[in-house]
């Protein structure tokens, strides 16, 4: 086995470097492509399919360089000489449709030569974030020395008929948009080799042109399907992984429970459950190899969690200890094969999977099955962690692993606000996921990746979509507004202020979209489609997450994000915009903030309102209050000590903390941080490992949503007291709120290096030991200290 990892290994390498940055051929992107959309005879194009195509040609040498173009709708794998190099392509919609650009001279040869291509339409069955107009696939040469391989008629087809989709729910009542399972007849099936250049292709039928012209890139004449536009992405990391343990097994004695060498035999006409348990939640595409077993139906369900029998038969969600297995039944999405008893059956899904909890179930008929490998490949994006913390006084390990896992797990080509469930990207979740990404791994691809995407989806309104990509268009307005906060997180973080300026004609856009709702005052009434703010259960006026609305529909949430979009915007357009909008954006500010404190401040108990008739209190009002600089500061600590201990607030969520834990450290109460992280630590005690969506942990749908991955930041941001302090980071300011902690050392990258920041108590005194790679301040209880390049020394 340990052979058949390294080889898994250089495989991996492989589509890592095979996908590394090439020269794009100018004519690619102005001009008609020469090769064309195609697709295999009698397709039906919008119908669930899974087509196989072939090109084989003759090379007079092998080639240093053989750069290719590659797009399918919906998705593909492409094999040269029957090596996968790449998955794709990377999602996005009609009018920037993705294509990978690969260098494939690696793989080529003297003489014949074969590429293939296994591309799959999910049809009504597809995920949601799955844009689609028809099955196609198309492939084109960078320059005439590659134009022997476009695709056209002379490419080979072939429909396989074994694949049919399985049913998109998952078994309990929940929203669940991530796509169908899989149902296999292995009767039906290609063989194993169809993708390399021994294989006798001459029965397979030429395939079809898609249209009546070349393919075409974004911009290039009138009519056009798919708009081309080379992938930004680079490609996603693959890793083999082998199941932890066997949990429970029914109908059987399994020979050997070593996972890494499994060698299985089930008897004949045996009914067999094997529960295995990954030990984490991970993204993988299953993979099991069969021998015999003709007749054979196997079932496989996946989980991040088993639930609760009794609560299940009322439509309940409950799972409680995620490690816990007694008293609980496995449902969520399955897949379902029919074995033919062939020497070597091989199962890998086409799309990826999300589990911790994998059941299999076998019916053997007449002949034993031999089971001879259970394994997956893990998928995500290439982030690599580079962020470090100690400490000797506090464990911060788990809470950092979790997080860090569960922002991995929300990140393929898109990021995900969960990948069991939506596999969507919502922009409320994409702000937090975007810092994290900054703060842990210094990396900012996929947040431009996100920060266009949600720029592409903008209605005429003037608001981005909630979500994109996605086939059914979602509008969250005030997730619009957190949009603009994450252009601004950018611009602060990560620089590039050209990217950030070219957007602001879209952030006017937004506020255009909300002046239309806002009265004499400045208050908003009647904002249309779904004003989400937070998932907050069982308190008076939030429904559906939407925040309470007095009895004239005025909403204070509602107001304080408005004015924090309007000072934010503000911000942008005074650094890089027009001085008249920054101007306008103040004033209208000014009018909602004197407004606001008019309105919805009870001086009875000192804390902002959700409604004028003053019922009604929330931690979220309260802490946009202090962000936004409504709440005076002399305010700040009876406001904080009622965020902290009044009960009568309605409680922000695990996802919302993120904006309390920061007003909270805005009124002085930063070294208090670690006490604050009950959720998290509630989290840890029932067996995730991953954050959950919700506070309510056992009842939680999804249990890995990355929004909220606060810690990831704030374990740097707050108790480190790393921020940016200029544009691109270009300036440091140094802040940390050490709280009871005597010893912390820590790092986190920088776009010009890294930070590292080395806090020891020694008696009553502190030694500080600051490296940064650019110049800021320090400031060390409430004393101000220049910070130079390079080492910095304290003793305070």
């Amino acid at each position: 086995m340990k052979a058949q990892s390294l080889i898994f290994l250089f495989l991996s390498l492989c589509m890592s470097s095979v996908t590394t940055a090439q020269t794009i051929h100018p004519d690619i992107q102005n001009k008609i492509w020469t090769a064309y959309w195609v697709a295999a005879p009698q397709t039906v194009p919008q119908a669930y399919g899974v087509y196989h195509f072939r090109k084989s040609f003759e090379l007079p040498q092998t080639p240093s360089d053989f750069t290719i173009h590659v797009s399918a709708d919906n998705r593909y794998k492409l094999y040269v000489n029957g090596t996968i190099i790449s998955q794709g392509p990377a999602r996005g919609d009609l009018s920037y449709w993705n294509f990978e650009t690969l260098n494939i001279a690696p793989y080529l040869k003297k003489g014949k030569n074969t590429i293939a291509a296994i591309v799959w339409n999910e049809g009504d069955f597809r995920a949601e974030g799955q844009i689609s107009h028809r099955t196609a696939f198309v492939l084109t040469g960078n320059t005439s020395a590659e134009k022997i391989v476009d695709t056209n008629p002379t490419w080979k087809s072939f429909s396989n008929q074994a694949y049919q989709p399985l049913s998109k729910g998952v078994g309990h009542p929940a929203y669940y948009v991530a796509g169908a399972g899989e149902l296999l007849d292995y009767s039906k099936t290609l063989p194993t080799n169809w993708n390399s250049e021994s294989f006798d292709d001459t029965q397979w039928a030429n395939a079809e042109r898609v249209g009546w012209r070349g393919a075409c890139p974004k911009g290039i004449s009138d009519i056009n399907n798919w708009m081309l536009v080379p992938s930004a992405l680079p490609s996603m990391e693959y890793k083999k992984q082998y199941f932890s343990t066997v949990r429970k097994v029914e109908g059987a004695t399994l020979t050997s429970q070593n996972l890494e060498n499994v060698s299985w035999e089930i008897p004949a006409n045996a009914h067999v459950k094997i529960l295995l348990d990954q030990g984490f939640l991970t993204n993988a595409f299953p993979k099991i190899i069969f021998q015999k077993g003709k007749d054979t139906k196997v079932g496989l369900s996946y989980a991040e969690a088993l639930m609760d029998i009794d609560a299940l038969k009322k439509r309940q969600i409950l799972k409680n200890n995620r490690n816990d297995i007694e008293g609980k039944i496995i449902v969520g999405r399955k897949d379902s094969l029919l074995l033919s008893g062939k020497d070597s059956e091989v199962f890998e899904s086409l799309t990826y999977r999300t589990f911790r909890y994998v059941q299999i179930e076998i019916q053997t008929g007449s002949e034993p099955l031999l089971v001879k490998e259970i394994s997956s490949t893990f998928i995500g994006f290439p982030f690599t962690q580079k962020a470090q913390l100690q400490s000797s006084t506090i464990d911060f390990q788990p809470y950092l692993t979790i997080g860090w896992r569960t922002a991995r797990l929300c990140a393929v080509d898109t990021y995900m606000d969960c990948p069991y469930y939506e596999q969507l990207q919502y922009i409320g979740d994409a702000r937090i996921q975007a810092l994290v990404s900054y703060f842990n791994a210094g990396d900012d691809r996929l947040a431009r990746n996100a920060l266009n995407q949600m720029e592409h989806s903008r209605m005429a309104e003037g608001i981005t979509l909630s979500r994109h990509p996605s086939y059914s268009p979602q509008q969250i307005p005030t997730f619009s507004l957190w949009y603009i906060g994450m252009l601004q997180d950018y611009l602060k973080y990560r620089g590039d202020a050209n990217f950030i300026k070219e957007k602001l004609q879209g952030v006017r856009n937004i506020l255009w979209f909300f002046e239309k709702y806002q009265n004499a005052e400045g208050s908003l009434r009647k904002v249309p489609y779904w004003v989400f703010t937070d998932w907050v259960e069982n308190r008076k006026g939030w429904s559906n997450g939407e925040a309470p609305y007095g009895k004239n529909g005025a909403s204070a949430v509602l107001d304080l994000q408005l004015l924090w979009g309007y000072q934010v915007a503000a911000d942008l357009e005074s650094q890089l915009g027009m001085k008249a909008y920054a101007e306008m954006y103040s004033q209208k500010a000014l009018q909602l903030k004197k407004m606001i404190l008019q309105k919805y401040w009870d001086a009875s108990k000192g804390i902002l309102a959700d409604t004028e008739e003053k019922e009604v209190f929330s931690q979220h009002a309260n802490s946009l209050g202090i962000l936004t600089g409504v709440i005076p500061s002399n305010n700040y600590a009876q406001v904080s000590d009622k965020l902290l201990h009044d009960k009568s607030l309605a409680s922000a969520s695990i996802y919302f903390k993120y904006y309390l834990h920061q007003a909270l450290v805005k009124a002085g109460k930063g070294d208090e941080y670690i006490t604050w992280l009950s959720d998290w630590k509630r989290n840890i005690e029932l067996g995730l490992t991953t954050w959950a969506e919700i506070s309510e942990i056992e009842h939680a749908r999804s249990d890995c949503h990355a929004w909220g991955a606060s810690p990831n930041i704030e374990f740097y941001r707050v108790i480190l007291g790393i921020d940016s302090d200029a544009q691109g980071f270009s300036k440091v300011r140094i802040e940390p709120h050490l709280g009871n902690l005597s010893q912390i050392k820590g790092e986190m990258p920088h776009p010009q290096g890294k930070i590292v920041c080395d806090y020891v108590q020694a008696g009553k005194q502190w030694k500080i030991q600051i490296e940064s790679p650019v110049e800021g301040t320090f400031v060390w209880k409430g004393k101000t200290m220049l910070l130079k390049k390079g080492l910095n020394q304290f003793k305070l």
